[in-house]
């Protein structure tokens, strides 16, 4: 593991905020020279600790209107129905999350679609005719006061 101290804390958190800020203007933020900023940044890099960059969507403006979480059980809790399922999230283009998780299902999914029908056919389509899936239980999102995925 990589020890992050003070100024790596405060690198980490400008980059998440505005992963496109030029390094003179992350350097003055952090209170780097901007040499020291960018060995920092590509130190950062380096150890793993930065995975990436990416773009942030607008939904409205890609035509995602309908967003759920979507909670599933699977009815057999062998690696090989853990992996179909996992493998069947990976081609579903609806599906920008999959996560297995701990409780009384296997996972947690987060789904973008256009809208509703679009969502019954994942659900129907896709979801549905998966002979794993035993349970499903959807969450609608009204809103996100919240939001900090990069």
């Amino acid at each position: 593991m990589t020890e992050l101290d003070d100024i790596d804390r405060r690198i980490l958190r400008e980059l998440t905020c505005d992963g496109r800020i030029s390094n003179l203007a992350l350097a003055e933020r952090v209170g780097l020279s901007p040499s020291a900023s960018l060995r920092r940044v590509a130190a950062l890099e380096k150890a793993g600790v930065i995975a990436g960059y990416r773009a942030v969507l607008s939904p409205e403006k890609t035509g995602i209107g309908f967003v759920a979480y979507v909670t599933v059980g699977l009815n057999h809790h062998a690696k090989s129905s853990q992996d179909a399922f996992e493998r069947a999230m990976a081609r579903a283009p609806g599906v920008r999350e999959c996560h297995n998780i701990t409780g009384a299902v296997e996972y947690l999914l987060r789904v973008e679609v256009p809208d509703l029908p679009a969502y019954k056919r994942f659900h129907t389509d896709i979801l549905g005719a998966l002979p794993q899936v035993q349970t499903l239980q959807t969450y609608v999102v009204m809103a996100s006061p919240k939001d900090e995925r990069g």
